[in-house]
């Protein structure tokens, strides 16, 4: 058994549900069953450089198992391994138009060794997890907790915060079902996923949506305005779709908000719904209106399935790193909580829908059009 006495954790990348029910697990293992101290790091890498630590207690953290966000608050700007240089005036400095960086991560190994913490517990996506893995390369004993609404990280068959995403897309879809009938339109809905189809897939299917279009299936929008038109001819005057936002039509590409130089990713989609709405509403003849999901997605209260999934994994965590087996991430295969390598997890292409998978089949069987 790895000798431990005092271990930390943070948040780092975009919020999600569930967060806040990792770090209870973590915390109240740490101490209920190890008497180790527990300390927070507040604002992600952010903090790591800044020092910004908090401690954690079974008090502080014994009511946060179902609130949404994160106590520690979270950022997905500071990547230590390439961290903007700034003037004396805290401006980012930039050369040639473009900015200038350099790596300080030897301040973040620095500022852990000066608190005295033997073990870090690092809850994030693969942006996160990136920095987690060049951290254990330099020695840091780190344990990788997998967080994303997205559900595309390598190795784990679900992250958590992914149940809670499907529950707060299906209720939405159920929301625009009932003003969609009542002016039969066709509502357009976009949802979150980046590349991945995954949490559109789950919430289109729960939600009952008549279409469901994927980055891993390219559409062809007549083919999805004759399943719309196929349903109005029986009688039905409205339709539902749900698209992802890295959803992309034959032949064409991703539809992009916006390029940020400044951010672990730089490429910021959305969008798409709009394309599609307009489009639908001139091949099928009704109205049809865009609704982007965005991060409301992220927010709210924790379903009761992560919360149970979340308290597995953050006492998984826990149960490694006394372990000493640094350097891996936590995963869940079938309905056993494992870990895998951070470098083979990072290593990786993300986690894509099957299109010859078992869910698709049962969707098109439930006559749930892809646009294929």
């Amino acid at each position: 058994m790895a000798e431990i006495k005092k271990v930390a954790i943070m948040t780092g990348g975009g919020d999600c549900p569930s967060l806040n029910a990792v770090i209870r697990a973590v915390t109240t293992t740490a101490i209920v069953k190890y008497g180790l101290e527990v300390v927070g790091i507040r604002r992600g890498y952010h903090g790591l450089y800044h020092k910004d630590f908090i401690s954690l207690t079974l008090d502080n953290v014994q009511e946060i198992i179902g609130e949404g966000g994160s106590i520690l608050k979270s950022s997905n700007k500071d990547n230590l391994f390439k961290y903007p240089v700034r003037d004396e005036n805290g401006d980012i400095v930039k050369k040639d138009g473009k900015i200038v960086y350099e790596n300080v991560s030897h301040v973040g190994v620095q500022n852990l060794k000066d608190e005295g913490i033997d073990a870090l517990f690092i809850l994030g996506g693969d942006g996160t997890l990136t920095s987690g893995r060049d951290f254990a390369r330099l020695g840091v004993n780190v344990i990788g907790i997998p967080k994303t609404i997205d559900n595309d990280l390598a190795c784990t068959d679900y992250t958590y915060g992914f149940d809670t995403a499907i529950g707060i897309v299906s209720n939405s879809l159920d929301r625009l079902r009932t003003t969609a009938k009542s002016h039969g339109r066709i509502m357009v809905a976009e949802v979150m996923g980046r590349g991945a189809g995954w949490l559109t897939l789950h919430g289109g299917i729960a939600g009952a949506a008549d279409a469901i279009l994927i980055p891993e299936i390219p559409y062809d929008i007549n083919k999805v305005a004759e399943k719309i038109k196929a349903d109005f001819a029986k009688g039905k005057d409205f339709a539902i779709v749900a698209v992802a936002e890295g959803a992309k039509p034959k032949d064409g590409e991703a539809v992009v908000l916006k390029v940020r130089e400044d951010s672990p990713d730089p490429i910021r989609l959305g969008g798409i719904a709009n394309v599609v709405a307009d489009q639908l509403e001139e091949l099928c003849g009704n109205e049809a209106r865009a609704t982007i999901l965005g991060h409301v997605q992220r927010g709210g209260s924790t379903s009761g399935h992560d919360r149970v999934l979340s308290s597995r994994y953050g006492y998984a965590a826990v149960e490694l790193a006394m372990q000493g087996k640094f350097g891996n991430m936590v995963i869940i295969k079938g309905d056993k909580m494992t870990y895998a390598s951070l470098e083979e997890v990072i290593g990786q292409e993300t986690k894509q829908v099957d299109p010859d998978g078992e869910l698709i089949k049962m969707a098109k069987a439930l006559g749930i059009s892809f646009g294929d």
